[in-house]
């Protein structure tokens, strides 16, 4: 009998309300087992739940208006669910407020933990913002200590808003100072990688640039002039990076009706 295959994606939808079709339409297509969504930009009650029952999956969600939110979509009831980071820590001046539960979801869904992502984008280098995502990433690490095992499968997707290589980028000389690419954003994200973590596309892609998951609205003709970034991650311990068969861009995504500024990121695994 051939192993089992497990397909997991993640998507920053940018509203998912405005993009419930396009997501709706890509899991009838699809068929994921995990599909781990950002920036939903609803709040819990107004968001879209039942759709996503119909199409056969459980969903599990916190979000804020206009502003974050995550969510995990999943064909198998999700176990142990939690939000955000539960070290009481300080919002840092961000106007996140302390639980931040908006920006990370968790889960155990057919055994593997799966740790659902929106890390905070950082706004300006000279901004508490930034200063916050840096911290954010520290304890996100902590969270992983206290939590699990990079001995163990640990299943770890989302927008990290970190480019980690300066193949993530278009122009790597240009960006060194934004947010997602300035080197203490990319050294934070590297201590959390450092911690257990295999980065799953750059497993089956190591040496291909131009391999983007965001293009942003404001640059003109970005997906076609190849103006990208990968942001978009989906990481696991070493136990679970073993099995990874497969991982793939969606570019097609981009290209749809009204599309998020991002794309689907896919990854599967024999289990």
């Amino acid at each position: 009998m051939p192993d089992a295959v497990l397909k997991v994606a993640t998507y920053n939808v940018n509203s998912v309300r405005a993009r419930l079709e396009l997501v709706l339409e890509w899991l009838r297509r699809e068929a994921p087992d995990i599909l781990c969504l950002q920036e939903t930009k609803v709040q819990d009650k107004d968001f879209p739940e039942e759709p996503f029952r119909e199409a056969g999956y459980h969903v599990v969600f916190r979000g804020r208006k206009a502003h974050a939110g995550v969510a995990i979509v999943s064909q198998e009831k999700p176990l142990e669910v939690a939000f955000g980071l539960d070290d009481g820590g300080p919002s840092a001046g961000s106007g996140e407020g302390k639980s931040d539960e908006a920006r990370l979801v968790r889960a155990v869904i057919r055994g593997i933990p799966v740790v659902n992502t929106y890390v905070p984008q950082g706004r300006s280098l000279d901004s508490l913002h930034f200063r916050y995502k840096l911290e954010w990433l520290a304890r996100l690490r902590a969270l992983f200590e206290q939590h699990y095992s990079p001995q163990e499968p640990l299943l770890w997707m989302g927008d990290f808003n970190v480019a980690p290589e300066p193949m993530d980028v278009h122009n790597p000389k240009r960006l060194k100072k934004h947010v997602d690419f300035h080197p203490e954003a990319r050294a934070a994200l590297e201590r959390v990688r450092e911690w257990g973590f295999v980065d799953v596309f750059r497993l089956h892609h190591p040496d291909e640039p131009g391999q983007y998951t965001f293009w942003d609205y404001r640059a003109r003709e970005a997906l076609e002039r190849g103006l990208g970034w990968r942001v978009d991650h989906i990481w696991t311990t070493e136990p679970l990076a073993r099995k990874a068969t497969r991982a793939w861009i969606d570019v097609e995504a981009r290209r749809a009706e009204r599309p998020s500024d991002h794309t689907f990121l896919v990854a599967e695994f024999a289990t």
